[in-house]
């Protein structure tokens, strides 16, 4: 048999023309796309926020430059500063967004940090450019939430009525160590008359510190109860006086609010502002932060979403409705969510909306062997039966049954595709900011895929 040729291979040949980066990727390629949409993007507040008075200092590296490795990490499911570092010098789709400059792990730890609280202005941007695109219809969208970890344990929380045993077990213990501190420093001065002794035990600094902690988030505790008690008094003097204009008498309850807060509350050390939460896909119990969005049937673009430590979806209807008006310049025409945002208010609050609305009220809106009531409603049906009576006709539940397949695919995406399931940062604010910039990286992603 004869011998084979091969290709010629020399690893230490020198190039003989200068490398171009647009020869190191494909056409179509996913940096190429962010890279091009930054550029089509309004960021010169991100570039104002260097500005100096005299203009000197080190020259930072460009915020563009930056923003295109970042959204480009979160797109493809590195989320790591130290990683986005490390990928900036191995991987050729980085190394071409970074244009060959290789930022450490601290560039982009600061450089996320400054610019937290703008990416939420650049999702909405982000947003519009899929909407002149042609990308984003408005004419159905389906709202979901989610649960995401927080970046906290759940074993760093502690409920309130252990908390009050702590504190009073640390002050017995704290009493206890300073009797015997003062016990031996008279040992030791009849012993050693001037000398120096030793300072205040380790152990008893130790327990000052965690006292100090809890207490803290006893505090945090009980001013949130108080401000819970005070919003229900209010809830239920304007109730009374809605009552009294319609000449009905006031609605009696047997308890009036507690400003105290209930023995299971809890609050975590780590991040006070995440909670305790049930996660729906689990059935186990998170420390996290809940998540919303409004998702476009049309090509599954993310309109709006926000993030905030209620773990019940009721009460967001309104406000993401509100948002993708905000962010898009109109309500879109009809609009699904499941029974998790059911509400007697928000129902309400929807009759002064452009939008139709598909609320799911019950499991009724699954189950085609329930049939729709033939006899009408009553004049003084409440809009829950309203609600409940549109999800249980023919249109109604052909409508609502689209609702699975638009917003649910982009969870999913998100927690499989990107492979984000646990948020870095602590403070409901800095964790509100990283959430938009998964959405508007996933966004890019899909309006990728579309071009």
């Amino acid at each position: 048999m004869g011998e084979r040729r091969f290709r010629e291979y020399e690893r230490r040949q020198d190039l003989l023309l200068p490398p171009s980066l647009e020869d190191w990727l494909p056409e179509k390629h996913l940096a190429r796309f962010i890279s091009d949409a930054a550029d089509a993007l309004d960021l010169r507040e991100w570039e104002w926020a260097y500005a100096t008075e005299t203009g000197s200092g080190a020259p930072p590296f460009h915020p563009v430059m930056m923003l295109k490795v970042l959204v480009y990490g979160y797109a493809t499911g590195t989320f790591s500063s130290r990683k986005l570092a490390a990928k900036c010098v191995e991987d050729v789709a980085f190394r071409y967004l970074a244009a060959q400059a290789t930022p450490d792990f601290r560039s982009f730890l600061k450089f996320r940090k400054r610019h937290l609280q703008r990416f939420e202005k650049l999702f909405v941007q982000v947003v519009q450019l899929a909407q002149e695109a042609g990308l984003v219809k408005l004419g159905r969208i389906a709202l979901d939430g989610s649960k995401f970890k927080a970046n906290a344990s759940k074993h760093k929380a502690m409920s309130y009525e252990r908390m009050r045993e702590e504190e009073k077990r640390l002050h017995e213990e704290i009493h206890g160590l300073i009797e015997q501190a003062q016990a031996v420093d008279a040992a030791e001065q009849r012993q050693y008359g001037n000398e120096d002794g030793y300072s205040l035990p380790d152990a008893l600094v130790r327990r000052e510190q965690r006292l100090k902690t809890i207490e803290a988030a006893k505090g945090r505790l009980e001013e949130r109860a108080r401000q819970r008690a005070e919003a229900e008094v209010q809830r239920r003097e304007a109730q009374a006086r809605e009552r009294a204009e319609q000449g009905k008498k006031p609605k009696r309850y047997k308890k009036e609010p507690d400003p105290t807060p209930k023995p299971k509350e809890q609050e975590n050390f780590t991040d006070p502002d995440s909670r305790i939460m049930r996660d729906g896909a689990t059935k186990g119990f998170v420390q996290a932060y809940n998540t919303q969005i409004a998702v476009d049937d049309a090509h599954q673009i993310i309109v709006a979403t926000d993030l905030d430590n209620q773990a019940c979806d009721q009460g967001h209807f309104v406000p993401v409705l509100d948002a993708v008006k905000e962010n898009t310049g109109t309500y879109p025409d009809e609009a699904l969510a499941d029974a998790g945002y059911k509400s007697e208010e928000t129902f309400k609050a929807l009759d002064d909306y452009p939008t139709e609305a598909y609320v799911a009220c019950g499991r009724e809106a699954y189950d085609p062997r329930v049939p729709c009531p033939a006899e009408p409603l009553p004049q003084d049906a409440t809009a829950t039966q309203h609600m409940e009576r549109k999800l249980l006709t023919p249109n109604g539940r052909k409508i609502y049954r689209k609702r699975k397949s638009i917003v649910e695919p982009v969870f999913g995406w998100i927690k499989n595709v990107l492979g984000f399931r646990q948020l870095s940062l602590r403070g409901q604010a800095n964790a509100r900011g990283e959430w938009h910039l998964v959405c508007l990286a996933l966004n890019l992603r899909r309006m990728a895929a579309m071009a």
